[in-house]
């Protein structure tokens, strides 16, 4: 956490590293646009251009190539280790009286598990599948500047706030929440088709007793053979089963993507949520 007495105002990174971080993208595809110039120059207009101007531009490129890849990797640790403002932990616990210091903890890695499925999301929209994780996140977005920078050094964009949501009519709202469940389910090594169980941002609503939080099951078909109405929960299975409208298959593109992204999918380990099975399945 920021350090007392400190205002917090984003990611404390040194000067290099947030030059790369934020420059690095851009950089490399401008190189890249002029590289091709060049090379079409070279093609169509019978010019050639002096051997040390494609050489400088190409050492440039991979230099700023080596870049872009060091940034998403560096991206990728200050996602789960860059300090988040205190006032948030504070903040949610005037919102709910009952959490405690050790409580807001977990909300927080919750925060940022959500930001790990927007950061592998491929610039494609997330929706927020928690209330309690949701409140955090909001009292952040109002510290307009400091999340400003957390999102353009740790995410590489800017992320809107949507409050939170549940699987519906829209599609696009459905394919967001599918994202988030299936990095969810990807960061804590869980089968996003199979769930034995739920990933920590699913799971805190239900755990922590939220007033109009939105419950989770990793498996409803238990509690329908218990109660025969299955408690108001709303079932992981759902995000692939076809019931809603979208990509279900796809899980909104993730499963497609997947690949593409940071390839362990799992960093995080099954249990590096703090919360383990005993989030799974409902109120704690």
């Amino acid at each position: 956490m920021a350090r007392l007495g400190k205002v917090y105002r984003g990611p404390e990174v040194s000067p290099w590293r947030r030059l790369v971080l934020r420059h690095s993208r851009s950089t490399a595809a401008m190189l890249a646009f002029a590289w091709v110039g060049l090379m079409l120059g070279a093609i169509f207009a019978g010019w050639r251009p002096p051997g040390w101007t494609m050489t400088t531009i190409s050492v440039l490129f991979m230099c700023m190539l080596a870049a872009g890849i060091w940034a998403a990797r560096e991206r990728s640790r200050l996602v789960r280790e860059a300090p988040l403002p205190r006032f948030l932990r504070r903040k949610l616990m005037d919102a709910y009286p009952h959490l405690s210091l050790r409580d807001t903890e977990l909300v927080e890695r919750g925060l940022r598990q959500f930001f790990i499925a927007c950061q592998r999301s491929n610039k494609r929209f997330v929706a927020m599948p928690s209330q309690v994780v949701d409140s955090m996140w909001h009292e952040f977005i109002l510290h307009t500047s400091a999340y400003r920078e957390w999102c353009d050094l740790v995410i590489g964009r800017f992320i809107d706030h949507v409050p939170a949501e549940v699987l519906g009519r829209k599609a696009s709202t459905n394919d967001g929440l599918r994202r988030a469940w299936f990095w969810s389910c990807r960061d804590e090594s869980i089968n996003p088709k199979q769930p034995s169980r739920l990933p920590l941002l699913f799971a805190l609503d239900a755990k922590f007793a939220i007033p109009g939080g939105f419950v989770y099951m990793a498996d409803c078909k238990g509690v329908r053979r218990d109660d025969g109405q299955g408690g108001g929960a709303h079932c992981g299975e759902s995000f692939s089963d076809g019931s809603y409208s979208g990509d279900a298959d796809g899980f909104g593109g993730s499963d497609s993507s997947s690949s593409n992204s940071d390839s362990s999918g799992s960093d995080g380990g099954s249990d590096s949520s703090g919360c383990g099975s005993g989030c799974g399945g409902g109120g704690d």
